[in-house]
């Protein structure tokens, strides 16, 4: 289903902000219950990831009751080790789900609870992902999406114009080659994962992976093949022998325009205030179209990207499960979008004032086209909700491999990804 949305992130800021960002309108109603309740909620990586911590204290200041207590998981084995827990009896009371394909698997397990009547903000983005046959079994707190970063100075010293929200991938490609003529950096950085291909494919196509069809991703493989062999981005092989950051080939200027994920921005600005990265003016472009029919500021671009949510353990204590309602509401409100930006995380649900407090945060871009990049959007997910999606994605992942590093043709890696589809899925 295509869902039209507009989502806004902020930048690096002190947590005290953060939570005087939850003063005004939008906040949730008091956990009901006959007294102090405490929640635990899993997440992984919080030295370095404050969203959690942040949704927990704001929650809070609303709601003096109501603990959340944070439960840390090892992030390269953050659903397994969540799975054992859950099997064992100890799981934590509000899961975070980091990645929509293990939505059903908890699901199927009959360890999610519904919350189909949690109430979520109008136009807020991917809450559809933990849908399962019409049942709500998550909310969305946060919604990455992909846009296109570039560089201004190397566009200016190139004497090529900026991307003004016009751009089809015929004019990226234009741009890249001409980037690269002037021999100052490559036009364009690509990064080794699928989506870089796949995801624009997927959503600018209307495709359903879960179909086994892939032959709409021929043109989208062919094009960047030539832009690497005329030498306008690095190619699939050498990134990947000198395993190239995404972060290091744009921050050090080694490209000039790079496809990345919403993400990027307060790692970018964080970099140049550290001097990891250089220290030059950039900004932010929707990111090119298939067709002109979605291009201009009139339109809606179409890009890509799942979003992140909360569900409840079925297995929670009977006590405090409106507690936990009342936690996924406020995760998806106005009140929790404001905290959620002003540390550089892009919200499931955005309005005009957590836009302007975005742009108006030190090191962000200020022009127009960034905003608009950053506010609007067709946002469709890279992974449909389903128990095949995890199978699915790994054949396109071999489909992905083997075209990029040359090993075989186009063609026929679509084919052995299809016969695959067939054998494997079904």
């Amino acid at each position: 289903m295509n869902r039209k949305f507009a989502a806004a992130g902020g930048l690096a800021v002190v947590a005290s902000l953060a939570l005087a960002a939850c003063s005004g309108g939008g906040a949730s109603e008091p956990a009901a219950s006959s007294g102090p309740v405490t929640l635990s909620l899993s997440g992984w990586s919080l030295s370095t990831t404050p969203e959690f911590q942040v949704l927990a204290d704001a929650f809070h200041e609303q709601n003096p009751d109501v603990t959340v207590e944070l439960k840390e998981y090892d992030a390269a084995e953050y659903n397994t080790l969540l799975t054992a827990d859950l099997a064992a009896g100890v799981g934590p009371d509000i899961i975070t789900q980091k990645e929509v394909k293990f939505v059903t698997t908890f699901q199927e397990g009959g360890q999610l609870m519904d919350v189909s009547d949690v109430e979520l903000p109008e136009g807020i983005g991917g809450a559809s992902s933990y849908e399962v046959d019409g049942t709500a079994y998550g909310v969305p707190y946060r919604q990455d999406r992909w846009v296109l970063f570039y560089n201004k100075a190397l566009f200016d010293s190139a004497g090529v114009d900026y991307p003004d929200g016009t751009w089809t991938w015929d004019d990226y490609d234009e741009a890249a080659v001409a980037l690269s003529a002037a021999g100052t950096a490559k036009g364009a950085y690509q990064h080794r994962w699928q989506s870089t291909v796949q995801g624009f494919a997927n959503a600018q196509e209307d495709a359903d992976i879960l179909e086994g069809d892939y032959g709409y991703l021929k043109g989208y493989y062919d094009r960047v093949l030539k832009l690497q062999d005329e030498g306008a981005q690095i190619d699939y092989n050498t990134s990947a022998a000198n395993q190239l950051t995404y972060q290091g080939e744009f921050g050090k200027q080694s490209a000039a325009m790079m496809p990345m994920g919403t993400w990027y921005v307060a790692t970018l600005i964080s970099q140049q205030a550290s001097g990891e990265a250089d220290d030059f003016e950039w900004g932010i472009a929707p990111i090119p179209q298939l067709d002109a029919s979605t291009t201009g500021t009139d339109n809606t671009p179409v890009t890509f990207g799942d979003p992140t949510g909360l569900s409840i353990n079925a297995g929670i204590d009977e006590a405090k499960v409106q507690a936990a309602k009342d936690f996924l509401a406020f995760a998806a409100s106005a009140d929790a979008a404001a905290a959620l930006a002003a540390i550089g995380i892009t919200p499931a649900y955005s309005d005009e004032d957590t836009t302007d407090a975005y742009f108006a945060v030190e090191g962000a871009p200020s022009d127009d086209l960034s905003k608009f990049a950053w506010s609007t959007a067709e946002v469709h997910p890279e992974n449909p909700t389903s128990n095949k999606t995890a199978t699915v994605q790994g054949i396109l992942n071999d489909l992905h491999t083997a075209i990029m590093s040359g090993s075989t043709p186009v063609d026929t890696a679509i084919k052995d990804a299809e016969a695959r589809f067939a054998s494997e899925v079904g």
